[in-house]
Order: C-alpha cells, then sequence, then structure tokens
C-alpha cells in the first residue's frame, strides 16, 4: 500500500512543479494549453493540487509531526478542491483583453 502513497507523493512533486514552471514562465503542458485561458490562475492551481497531494504523503509517511486526522483531513481537502477549483477557472474565464490592444476582429 505505500507504493500508492509514494506514487501520490510523485505526482504531487509532479504538479507542483508544473504549477511553479507555470507561475514563472507561463508555459502550460501541451495537452492544456489550447484549453486554458489564464495561465497564472492554472499555475496556481497546480500548486495547491500539488501541495496537497505531497503533504498527505508526507503525513503517511510521518516525516512530519503528526496532526490530527480531522486538520489533515479537512486541510487536504481543502488545498485539494481549491486548486480544482482554480485550475477549472483558469479553462472557464474568458480571456482578458488589455486596453493598449484593438479588438482583432474589429480591424
Amino acid at each position: 500500500m505505500a507504493w500508492v502513497v509514494g506514487l501520490g507523493a510523485l505526482l504531487g512533486l509532479l504538479a507542483v512543479t508544473s504549477g511553479i514552471v507555470t507561475l514563472r514562465t507561463g508555459w502550460i503542458v501541451p495537452t492544456a494549453r489550447r484549453h486554458v485561458t489564464r495561465p497564472r490562475l492554472h499555475g496556481l492551481g497546480a500548486l495547491l493540487t500539488g501541495t496537497s497531494l505531497f503533504l498527505q504523503s508526507l503525513f503517511h509517511f510521518l516525516a512530519l509531526p503528526s496532526v490530527s486526522w480531522e486538520a489533515r483531513f479537512f486541510g487536504g481537502n481543502a488545498l485539494l478542491l481549491s486548486g480544482l477549483l482554480l485550475i477549472a477557472f483558469s479553462q472557464l474565464l474568458p480571456l482578458r483583453r488589455s486596453h493598449d490592444h484593438p479588438d482583432p476582429s474589429a480591424v
């Protein structure tokens, strides 16, 4: 059963790395590039989601001081759901138009 938690830790680190790269450079994984309209929201969501997965695995392997199961459960779920909501908003919200550039369809 430990391999499942270890795989979650690995996926969490991968999501955290993806979120940091997206926040720093604006680069998004090619499979999600077409759908994402706000890269900063996507990066923050990936960062929160990965943090949740990684922290839960650290608590499982007793690498962090143990807190009550309620704090781990509700804290982990709050991080995970807020990250998933930010990823969803990054794909559903319309593009922001800057005031400096005219609308390309109006030219």
